[in-house]
């Protein structure tokens, strides 16, 4: 009886811990700022400017190509949004389209990036990369572990 009572107790917290994990990560999402491209742009003009030292020249030669870049991730997030809506999903070829450009997209910044940058930059800018890949691969990987864990609660409901 006693055993009955704990587990009970246990899975009670379980569920209060879960749903207020995730009512706080909606509100984190909502918090969050919404820049425009050239806010966004200008910020991160001089996150890189404190990075990796960046002379006038170079900030005016990356500006626009990070306007550029950001201007064509929001238009491709806006047509993924709007075919979330709808309903509708990518077929194979156009998702290997999509991750074709993308590609594309990233070897050519990364050719124009190598042109502006000194060496030492570089290699800097290809270091910060690779981090910041490592921890976007970790927070999916965090999500997809909370998720699972809500979808297995819900089933316990």
């Amino acid at each position: 009886m006693k055993n009955l009572a704990t587990l009970i107790l246990l899975a009670i917290a379980v569920t209060f811990t879960a749903n207020a994990q995730e009512k706080t990560a909606q509100k984190n999402k909502q918090n969050r700022p919404q820049f425009t491209v050239e806010q966004h742009t200008e910020l991160t003009v001089k996150r890189m400017t404190l990075a990796l030292d960046l002379n006038e020249k170079q900030q005016n030669q990356i500006k626009p190509l990070l306007m550029a870049q950001a201007t064509q991730r929001k238009a491709a997030m806006e047509k993924i949004k709007k075919a979330r809506e709808n309903k509708q999903r990518p077929t194979d070829e156009e998702i290997f389209a999509m991750e074709n450009q993308k590609l594309d997209n990233q070897i050519a910044m990364k050719n124009k990036m190598k042109e502006i940058l000194t060496k030492e930059q570089f290699d800097k800018f290809e270091k910060m990369a690779k981090m910041r890949k490592m921890k976007g691969k970790k927070m999916m990987e965090a999500r997809k572990g909370m998720k699972k864990r809500m979808h297995e609660n819900e089933g316990k409901k």
